[in-house]
């Protein structure tokens, strides 16, 4: 079990620091005209920023705590965490008309929810 957890962090948390530092260095209008990301066109640029950070944040999160022993506790508080971000998410994609995006956003919840009751029950 302890290896199917560490593999789900690790997959976890490479979506979500490449999605996040994409968040944090590309600009709201970079990410509107890619033509992928129309739920930021509702969004303030300090918002998309803010997502950014939460799911480095998360994503830091996933790994770090349980790597150094370091209140390890952090690591499946991350992942709750992680489990409201893509709630969040999903609500978003369905409110623009965007549902081919809400399986993705289920697939992460549930990665994040095991990670959550895998390592709350280590």
């Amino acid at each position: 079990m302890n290896i199917a957890l560490w593999v789900v962090q690790g997959l976890l948390a490479a979506v979500y620091l490449a999605a996040g530092l994409m968040k944090l260095v590309r600009s709201r209008e970079q990410m509107v005209a890619s033509g992928n990301f129309d739920w930021a066109k509702d969004m303030t640029d300090g918002a998309v920023k803010g997502i950014g950070a939460v799911e480095v944040l998360g994503a830091l999160g996933l790994l770090l705590p349980e790597l150094t022993g370091i209140a390890p506790v952090l690591t499946p508080i991350a992942a709750v965490g992680l489990v409201v971000v893509q709630i969040f998410a999903a609500r978003a994609h369905i409110r623009i008309g965007d549902r081919k995006s809400v399986p993705i956003n289920m697939i992460l919840l549930l990665m994040a929810a095991f990670v959550a009751v895998g390592r709350f029950l280590d």
